[in-house]
C-alpha cells in the first residue's frame, strides 16, 4: 500500500487569523509535504520497506552515527512529521488541559519556562529542523530539537508538540523571524487538547 498525503484537518485558510496564511499551508502541505510522500512512495517500491509502517521504516532506515540521512529516510520521516504538525494546531485556541499542564509543570516548572525551552530549541537548531515536547523514555517531558527530518521516534521518545523550523514553514508569514514564528505557534496554533491525546 502506498502512502498518501492525509487531507488538512482544516480548510486552508483556517489558521490564517492565528498567523499562518493559506498561502503558508497551500506551498506547505500542498507541495512540500506531497513530494514527501510522493518521493517516499518511489523511493520504498520494490524494496524491503514497501510494506512497512511508516515508524518502522524510520527506525529501520535512520542512521544515528551520520548527519546526512538516506533518502527513504529523510522523505519518510519528514512524511510522519507533517502528518503529525498539521494535527498539532488548530483553528481557535484550546485550553491547555490539566493532565498536560500539570505534566509540564512537574518537568519543566511552570508552563512559561516550558515555552522559553521550546522556542529557545526552535530557533537554536542551526539550518533546517524541528522543534519538540517530548515523553521520554523514563515516562518524563523534555524539549529536544532535531536536524532536518529527524524526529522523536528514532530515539524511542513520544513526540507530544513538533514545530517544523524549516524557512518553507513560516517564511511567507514571518520573513526570516523565526523566534516570532515560534511565539506565535506556542501562543495561537497549538492545539493543546491533541497535545493532551498523545500523553
Amino acid at each position: 500500500m502506498a502512502f498518501e498525503l492525509p487531507d488538512l484537518p482544516y480548510a486552508h485558510d483556517a489558521l490564517a487569523a492565528a498567523g499562518m496564511s493559506a498561502e503558508t499551508l497551500e506551498y506547505h502541505h500542498d507541495l512540500h509535504h506531497k513530494a514527501y510522500v510522493d518521493n517516499g512512495n518511489k523511493l520504498i517500491a520494490g524494496t524491503e520497506w514497501e510494506n512497512k509502517s511508516l515508524e518502522d521504516i524510520i527506525t529501520g532506515t535512520y542512521d544515528k552515527s551520520a548527519v546526512a540521512q538516506n533518502g527513504i529516510f529523510n522523505n519518510i520521516s519528514q512524511l510522519w512529521n507533517h502528518n503529525q504538525f498539521w494535527e498539532m494546531m488548530g483553528p481557535g485556541k484550546t485550553a491547555m488541559p490539566g493532565e498536560l499542564e500539570k505534566a509540564i509543570k512537574d518537568s519543566f516548572g511552570s508552563v512559561d519556562e516550558f515555552k522559553s525551552q521550546f522556542a529557545a530549541a526552535g530557533a537554536g537548531q542551526f539550518g533546517s529542523g524541528w522543534a519538540w515536547l517530548v515523553k521520554d523514555t523514563d515516562g518524563g517531558l523534555k524539549v529536544t530539537k532535531t536536524e532536518n527530518g529527524v524526529n522523536p521516534v528514532c530515539f524511542g521518545q513520544t513526540a507530544l508538540l513538533g514545530c517544523d523550523v524549516w524557512e518553507h514553514s513560516y517564511y511567507i508569514d514571518f520573513r526570516n523571524k523565526r523566534p516570532a514564528y515560534l511565539d506565535n505557534f506556542l501562543n495561537n496554533l497549538v492545539n493543546w487538547e491533541n497535545v493532551a491525546s498523545r500523553l
